[in-house]
């Protein structure tokens, strides 16, 4: 497992780097998703943001882990 990832001379923990990534990701997303007529008829459509971000944010670690260059992480 990476457990950190150095970029311009910082290290950081690859599970902040991921997560802010994550939380981009369904920032994009959560406007298509809002014009989707199902998306209303939602209970809370909050907790459909909240396990597409962790979704997200599993399979980018899952990624990371299997085919990042292991130059990047320490």
């Amino acid at each position: 497992m990476i457990e950190e990832v150095h970029i311009l001379g910082v290290y950081m923990p690859a599970a902040l780097l991921w997560g802010v990534v994550a939380v981009v990701v369904v920032y994009v997303l959560r406007v298509p998703l809002q014009r989707m007529p199902v998306y209303r008829l939602l209970w809370h459509p909050s907790l459909l943001e909240l396990a597409l971000f962790v979704l997200i944010w599993l399979g980018l670690s899952a990624f990371a882990d299997t085919f990042l260059i292991s130059r990047l992480a320490s």
